[in-house]
C-alpha cells in the first residue's frame, strides 16, 4: 500500500494525466530528440557543400558534422536517445539527398554509435570524448567501406581504401570531438 492508501498495483496502472511529471518529462525528451535530429539534418546538407577533398584528397571524406549530435546525444542523454536521433536522422536525409545515401549512413552511423558507446562504458577515465570521437569516426569509416564491399561486391577496398579513411577517420574525429566538448561543459544536464 502507498501512503494515501491506494495499492501499488493500481497506481501502476494509473493514466498518464494521473502522473503530469511523467508526461512532461516525456514530452520534454521528444522535443529534445527533436531538435537534434533537426540539427544533425542540417550538419549533413551543410556538410556536403564543404569542399573538405581540396583539403584532404580522399574521395568521399566528410568531416562528420552530424556525429556532433550523436555524441552529443550519447554523453547527454541516452544510447536510445542517440540510436532514435541517428536513425531518424539517416532516414530523413535519405529522403531530401536521395535513397543511395541510406546503406552508407545507417552502417557508418550505427557502427560509430556502438563504437562510441563501447568506448564510453569505462567512463571518462578511460577515454576522453576526444578519444571516444576518433574511435566512432574509425568505425563509421569501418561501416562505410563494409557497405560499399557489399554493393560493389569488392572485398578489396578492405584493403585499400580503408586504411586511408581509418586515418582520415582520426583526424576527423578531432573536430567533432571539439565541436562537442563545449556544449557538453555548458549543458551538464537536459
Amino acid at each position: 500500500m502507498s501512503r494515501d492508501g491506494k495499492t501499488a498495483g493500481r497506481e501502476r496502472g494509473s493514466t498518464a494525466m494521473e502522473h503530469p511529471h511523467a508526461v512532461s518529462a516525456y514530452v520534454r525528451r521528444l522535443a529534445v530528440d527533436g531538435v537534434l535530429v533537426s540539427l544533425a539534418v542540417v550538419l549533413s546538407i551543410v556538410e556536403r557543400w564543404i569542399p573538405i577533398e581540396l583539403l584532404i584528397p580522399v574521395p568521399g571524406v566528410k568531416l562528420g558534422l552530424a556525429n556532433v549530435v550523436t555524441l552529443f546525444a550519447l554523453y547527454r542523454l541516452s544510447f536510445f536517445d542517440a540510436s532514435a536521433v541517428l536513425l531518424v536522422r539517416c532516414l530523413l536525409t535519405a529522403l531530401f539527398l536521395g535513397p543511395s545515401s541510406l546503406l552508407f549512413s545507417l552502417s557508418g552511423g550505427a557502427l560509430a554509435l556502438l563504437a562510441m558507446a563501447l568506448l564510453r562504458l569505462g567512463g571518462d577515465r578511460l577515454f576522453s570524448p576526444y578519444g571516444v570521437s576518433m574511435g566512432g569516426a574509425a568505425a563509421h569509416n569501418v561501416g562505410q567501406v563494409a557497405a560499399a564491399c557489399l554493393v560493389l561486391r569488392d572485398l578489396s577496398l578492405a584493403t585499400t581504401y580503408l586504411p586511408m579513411l581509418l586515418l582520415v577517420g582520426l583526424l576527423t574525429g578531432i573536430p567533432t570531438a571539439a565541436a562537442v566538448v563545449p556544449v557538453l561543459r555548458r549543458l551538464k544536464r537536459i
